[in-house]
């Protein structure tokens, strides 16, 4: 099979990584790519939002699977495009992306089919929602940008001022720009999140391991939100008694919310949960694999990916299942100092070669937010590398991950030393 990843981040290095281990393949393309995934697949030169130049070169290419990694392409409506010119696309349509391209959206779609989620109220006018604040709950509150904010449009605030500011950072100082038009105010859940992703054709589902995203920037969870961190694969707070209620009251009412209105999904449904006392909310719902969920995800496949990817695209995922392995996985996230905010781009990283070579197939680094400079690779962005790595259990996973970060290096590195601590504790 001849396949094209679009994207250029951790997520989309991770699939090409995996898919490159495949006997079906023929040839793996990425567009646009970076130089982690250069090593295993052939970069184009396109960007992953330039949806015509994207599907003239595909069928130019006769591409037999073109699967998207990022969120904004998607809303866009690249897999409408692409679908239209009889290319297999693994990736939902427009109507199905807005699942996440509108939380306003998703959050009505979840009390219409009973999906249980926090209560909440959506404003287009600041001084409406300012007003708001007041009464709403009494306590801590979370405020949404309504559109796609990279993962960082989400504020839980412990109270009036915090929630004010945010208000205003996303309405008035528009810091994500037209995701800001309208916010969504909800009910401040506590507990303990969890991401469980499945793959799906629009009419079976093949669930993946639950993992946990670390999103806020310092240690102990505070500071701001990024796109993520860190994550580890499996969450022990995530049982079977929770699987099971998962995929009844999270997984299959969306799957039939969507058949009612004739969309036709196919792709990844990732949902991020909050568990409480064996209670289960939606926090929200993404139409992609999570990054960095899904680095360590992933490598904990033991079957091919694949054949998995490309019955999903083709509606004909059927009886199908995959192979998990037991062994946990970890991702710690090596960002640029600065980052969420403003960061320097352009620094040599040094150590992941001899890293590479001396180890012993339990560790891989996953390229984010690197280029190449003069023949050096170089930090550009603001999550560089994931850095995964797996063992027979969690502790030695964590201990083979953090030796690995302590090997790569350049100026201002920072990551978090925390990842997994809640599985820590319940240990």
């Amino acid at each position: 099979m001849r396949v094209l990843i679009v994207g250029g981040g951790g997520r989309e290095h991770t699939l090409a990584w995996k898919l490159a281990q495949s006997p079906l393949l023929d040839k793996l393309y990425c567009a646009p790519g970076n130089p982690g995934i250069g090593k295993v697949a052939e970069c184009v030169d396109i960007a992953a939002d330039d949806i015509e130049n994207l599907k003239k070169w595909a069928l130019e290419k006769r591409i037999d699977l073109t699967i998207v990694g990022p969120e904004a392409p998607l809303v866009q409506g690249l897999a409408d495009s692409f679908r239209d010119a009889g290319l297999k696309v693994f990736g939902p349509g427009k109507d199905g992306a807005r699942l996440e391209g509108s939380k306003v959206w998703s959050k009505r779609k979840m009390k219409e089919w009973g999906i249980p989620s926090a209560a909440f109220a959506v404003f287009d006018d600041f001084e409406d929602a300012r007003s708001h604040l007041a009464r709403f709950y009494g306590g801590p509150v979370v405020i949404k940008a309504e559109g796609l904010a990279a993962g960082k449009g989400v504020t839980v605030a412990s109270g009036p001022a915090e929630a004010e500011q945010a208000l205003y950072d996303i309405m008035i100082e528009r810091k994500f720009g037209d995701a800001g038009d309208r916010v969504i105010i909800e009910q401040c859940l506590s507990g303990e999140e969890v991401s469980v992703l499945a793959i799906t054709d629009g009419k079976d589902l093949v669930f993946m391991p639950s993992s946990q995203d670390h999103k806020a920037i310092f240690e102990g969870d505070k500071g701001p939100n990024t796109g993520g961190m860190g994550a580890y694969s499996p969450a022990p707070i995530y049982t079977e008694d929770l699987a099971r209620k998962t995929e009844e009251q999270v997984f299959w009412p969306l799957l039939n919310g969507f058949n009612s209105m004739g969309i036709d999904f196919r792709g990844v449904i990732y949902a991020g949960l909050m568990i409480s006392e064996g209670k289960i909310n939606v926090l929200e719902y993404n139409v992609r694999f999570g990054d960095p969920e899904a680095q360590a995800l992933i490598p904990r496949l033991k079957s091919d990916l694949l054949p998995l990817l490309d019955a999903a695209a083709g509606g004909d995922l059927g009886s199908m299942q995959a192979e998990w392995r037991e062994d946990p996985a970890v991702c710690v996230v090596m960002a640029s100092k600065g980052y969420p905010g403003s960061y320097e781009k352009g620094l040599p990283i040094k150590g992941i070669e001899e890293l590479e070579q001396e180890g012993d197939g339990r560790v891989a680094v996953f390229h984010a937010g690197t280029a190449m400079k003069d023949g050096r690779l170089v930090t550009n962005g603001g999550r560089v590398l994931g850095v995964t790595a797996w063992d027979d259990d969690l502790r030695k996973a964590l201990d083979r991950v953090y030796d690995a970060c302590s090997k790569i290096k350049f100026d201002g590195a920072y990551y978090r030393k925390d990842i997994a601590h809640r599985a820590l504790k319940r240990m």
